[in-house]
């Protein structure tokens, strides 16, 4: 048998209304251009009898168990058999008959090839406004900003690939999320990327589709893909900030709209240094976890963490804080008893201690879970 140049698959849940023209569309963009294809519906859990027109019509029909979008994009990916891969949505929002026009990019040279609807045409009553002027082109810019995709419309549902890029992809998530995942994982892997702009047209029957809660998600998923702006850039501002707040008022008596700061102001800056060190180094262990989880190329970044701050080195730093801190204590209990035990109004130098020592403590213990993770990594990479 031979093997289809091309594998459209299309993800189905109670779409009868138009599932039938999305297979025709597709199966007539084969014929037109000459070349051998397949349609993979990939059903998820239809009660409409949308798997059996998708079947008459011509399609490859595949059961997805797990409910959700993506499960249901990953059941149909496995069983597709083309050495390109088009997805889509089975509303018939857009039109398979444009295969040829993925296709051609494919074919020069591209890996990944996305289509945008912000770049094209949206037919009126095809997306609502909230979507289409705020909540796509916020989110979007969000993505590029974070993983810098360069894609305008990074939640249209129409894309091209070739297998080898889905295999470098390896996309996981299980629900809406999973278009997400793609963009970000095609632009960490390399891939070279282009977009076409696209005609989207409005859909039959209720869109399944939860602003709040699909927006949501999104940023969610960003957020939790990216350590780095989760965890690492607020932490090393916090961080910053609490240590210049901190040493203004030891060294100096900085004023502020003509009012001097106090050791209120003093407790703040060891609260946003002891939470900035805290946050960071939970950034720091999620980013090397996470990369070197999802992209074997990114181990040498891993690697590069770890020999930068490994158990010893992170030891010996912490050691030297807590130690630091220590003696302030120590000297400040020597100037209380010399004074005989009375008032000693040195706020500032114990709050400074304070820090020295938490922040030597919170060192140590991120060296030794470091360790652990890099442990759990090695074993990762040698399997």
């Amino acid at each position: 048998m031979t093997r289809p140049v091309v594998s459209v698959v299309i993800p189905c849940l109670n779409e009868r209304e138009t599932i039938g023209i999305c297979v025709s569309k597709a199966r007539q963009a084969f014929d037109d251009l000459g070349i051998t294809g397949e349609v993979v519906v990939s059903d998820n859990g239809s009660t409409d009898g949308s798997a059996e027109i998708a079947a008459r019509g011509g399609a490859v029909v595949v059961h997805a168990r797990e409910r959700g979008y993506g499960n249901a994009y990953l059941a149909g990916f496995r069983a597709a058999q083309g050495g390109v891969l088009l997805m889509g949505d089975a509303d018939d929002t857009y039109d398979f008959s444009r295969v040829g026009d993925f296709l051609a990019a494919l074919t020069d040279g591209c890996e990944f090839v996305n289509g945008s609807r912000l770049r094209g045409t949206i037919l009126p009553g095809s997306m609502p406004w909230l979507h289409r002027y705020i909540g796509n082109p916020l989110l979007s810019g969000m993505l590029n900003a974070f993983f810098h995709t360069g894609f305008s419309d990074a939640y249209c549902g129409m894309r091209a690939f070739t297998r080898d890029a889905y295999d470098r992809i390896r996309p996981r998530s299980s629900g809406m999320e999973f278009a997400l995942e793609m963009i970000i994982n095609a632009a960490k892997a390399g891939l070279r990327s282009t977009e076409i702009p696209i005609t989207y047209y409005p859909r039959r029957g209720e869109s399944k589709l939860r602003s709040l809660k699909d927006g949501w998600r999104s940023l969610r998923f960003m957020l939790l893909y990216s350590p780095t702006h989760l965890f690492v850039i607020p932490g090393l501002a916090a961080l910053l900030a609490g240590l210049l707040l901190m040493l203004s008022l030891l060294f100096g008596r900085p004023v502020v709209a003509g009012h001097p700061l106090g050791n209120h102001s003093m407790l703040l800056g060891a609260l946003l240094t002891i939470l900035g060190v805290q946050v960071l180094a939970i950034g720091l262990q999620a980013g090397t976890h996470s990369l070197a989880e999802r992209f074997d190329k990114d181990n040498a970044l891993l690697a590069l963490f770890y020999r930068c701050f490994n158990l010893e080195r992170g030891l010996l730093i912490g050691g030297l804080l807590v130690a630091a801190g220590s003696a302030v204590y120590l000297y400040l209990l020597v100037l209380w008893w010399s004074s005989g035990f009375g008032p000693l109004f040195q706020e500032r130098p114990a709050i400074a201690a304070l820090v020295l020592v938490v922040v030597g403590v919170q060192i140590i213990m991120s060296a030794f879970f470091g360790s652990l993770l890099g442990l759990k990594m090695a074993t990762f990479r040698d399997e």
